[in-house]
């Protein structure tokens, strides 16, 4: 059986409802992809819903969404119970759990056994072997990576990660679904870190570096990226925006893999994790957030 084409994708399915889990359940629907979102965490689902119409609804207040498009969105949104569930009638499944190796590759192989064999598993993965998680489920041809950026409803890129497994069709299908949410693709071959996330990790990294050797200041590193250099957000605000723990998940991956010392994670940015200083979602990472 080949996998679904991209213009036989009816059905969604998110995996995890956390911020890029909740984010990606909204992009699909607004794109007219009926969707179906679990989490393992009871109750953190139906949260996730409460977030996405708040977020409309914000989208409303400023005259970016439509009123009747909020409602259509809305109807398109539907929470699962159970992973069986919200498997098996899906033509696209998203994975977007933490970033933890292990536990992706679990998922990966239950997911393997639920869906349909024409079903596209990806992950949104911004670091991990993607090739990894391919071959823990069954016909690891249909495992892509799906990469997208905080928040989705407003960032414009998605990375296409080709696992060595990935066949011509997931590809294919994979760059058709990002086209109709109204994104734009980059095709990348699985490696640490992929393109974005090695780039801009690295620039994070030492931006934090000089912060910690008393360099500059925080506001005035990310001013001079965005007045010198013409990058529209600083790499401090951007690693608080993305979480500083999501961000020394991947500065560890990357120097385990490619044993490069800049991607050592500095103590300024271990000890913030530490502390629970980790970026807007916790209220204070290297700048101090308001809701």
């Amino acid at each position: 059986m080949t996998v679904v084409g991209a213009e036989e994708v009816r059905q969604v399915a998110v995996v995890g409802s956390g911020t890029m889990g909740r984010g990606i359940a909204q992009v699909a629907a607004m794109a007219g992809y009926r969707v179906r979102l679990f989490d393992a965490q009871p109750g953190r689902a139906k949260s996730a819903l409460e977030s996405i119409r708040e977020t409309l609804e914000q989208g409303v207040a400023r005259g970016k969404v439509a009123r009747e498009s909020m409602g259509a969105v809305l109807s398109l949104l539907a929470v699962s119970e159970t992973l069986e569930d919200v498997s098996q009638e899906a033509d696209l499944v998203v994975e977007a759990i933490p970033e933890i190796l292990a536990l992706k590759e679990a998922l990966f192989k239950n997911l393997g056994g639920l869906c349909r064999e024409s079903a596209l598993l990806a992950s949104n993965t911004s670091s991990l072997s993607v090739t990894r998680l391919a071959r823990a489920a069954s016909r690891p041809e249909r495992v892509v990576g799906l990469h997208f950026f905080n928040p989705p409803h407003l960032m414009r890129l998605v990375e296409v990660v080709r696992a060595a497994t990935s066949c011509d069709a997931a590809v294919e299908t994979a760059l058709g679904v990002v086209r109709k949410m109204g994104k734009e693709a980059i095709v990348v071959r699985d490696s640490p870190g992929f393109a974005t996330s090695r780039l801009g990790v690295a620039l994070g990294l030492e931006a934090m570096r000089m912060v910690e050797e008393g360099v500059a200041s925080p506001e005035s590193i990310d001013k001079a990226m965005e007045l010198g250099y013409g990058h529209p957000m600083g790499p401090l605000r951007v690693s608080d925006l993305v979480g500083l723990d999501v961000r020394l998940a991947i500065a560890k991956t990357l120097h385990q893999e490619l044993g490069a010392a800049h991607f050592a994670p500095p103590g300024i940015l271990v000890e913030k994790v530490r502390e629970g200083k980790l970026g807007k979602k916790s209220g204070e990472g290297f700048y101090r957030w308001e809701k």
